[in-house]
């Protein structure tokens, strides 16, 4: 699992842990079921506190990305495939605001938008 901590972000440590894991499960590179690495083993990979990774984990299992067995570790919820579709559909509309925001400002029309839209759906 490759997460990368930027000391220059202005969100703190546990939160650039919890967006990347979270990005990871929707992104399908981290599978249902499938163990993460302990609180102890990450803290030490990414050479921070037992607590601040503590603390992505806890966020990550209130939001239900992930739920912790005691004594055998922490798993990709089993349950969260409508959290992941909605989070999907999230980045969706969001990078297609982002999409009409660019067109706008260089007066592409709607038509020419759609038709762009519609070329890229039909080539994925």
């Amino acid at each position: 699992m490759k997460i990368i901590i930027s000391n220059t972000s202005d969100r703190p440590i546990y939160e650039q842990i919890t967006h990347q894991i979270k990005d990871l499960i929707i992104n399908g590179e981290l599978k249902e079921a499938q163990i993460l690495p302990s609180i102890r083993n990450l803290a030490k990979e990414l050479k921070i506190s037992v607590i601040t990774t503590k603390r992505a984990y806890e966020e990550l299992e209130r939001e239900g990305y992930i739920s912790t067995v005691p004594g055998k570790g922490s798993y990709v919820s089993a349950q969260n495939k409508e959290l992941l579709r909605e989070s999907r559909v999230r980045i969706v509309e969001e990078k297609l605001a982002e999409a009409v925001s660019a067109a706008k400002t260089i007066n592409i029309t709607f038509e020419e938008l759609k038709e762009m839209l519609k070329f890229f759906y039909e080539e994925a």
